[in-house]
């Protein structure tokens, strides 16, 4: 059998495929759990990332800079306070990009429920509009 042919044989078998469902079975209206989101349970997260996360990791690169600093000048003139100094940058530098992913990680989740409740509206909408009941609550 040639090349052409077998694949010939192959498209026609697959003629009545269909490919709309999940892994595991089902497509729309089964089962399987919808998205959910839920504004309160992001708005707590991001209150928590402002009210205790950043704060805490302020304190604590605080800490450790005031710490390196009293390292440092008692090993003054030796090696070791360079490389303490090479510590303290390199930790400063990790404490900033930490305080910027927490400081994304807040907006972001602060801007996904806005997303969401806004998406939630546009749908609303238009399913209203098909209906004929736009602009009634």
């Amino acid at each position: 059998m040639s090349f052409d042919d077998e694949w010939s044989r192959i498209r026609a078998g697959q003629a009545g495929v269909r490919l709309n469902q999940l892994d595991g079975g089902g497509g729309g209206g089964t089962q399987t759990p919808d998205l959910k989101s839920s504004p309160e349970a992001k708005k707590a997260a991001a209150d928590a990332i402002q009210q205790v996360l950043d704060p805490d990791t302020r304190t604590a690169g605080d800490h450790a800079d005031t710490a390196t600093a009293a390292a440092r000048a008692a090993f003054g003139g030796w090696q070791t306070a360079s490389a303490l100094q090479t510590v303290e940058e390199t930790w400063n530098g990790q404490v900033k990009m930490l305080l910027g992913r927490l400081a994304g990680e807040q907006t972001a989740l602060r801007g996904s429920g806005l997303s969401f409740r806004s998406q939630d509206l546009k749908t609303r909408d238009a399913y209203r509009s098909l209906i004929g009941e736009q602009g009634e609550n």
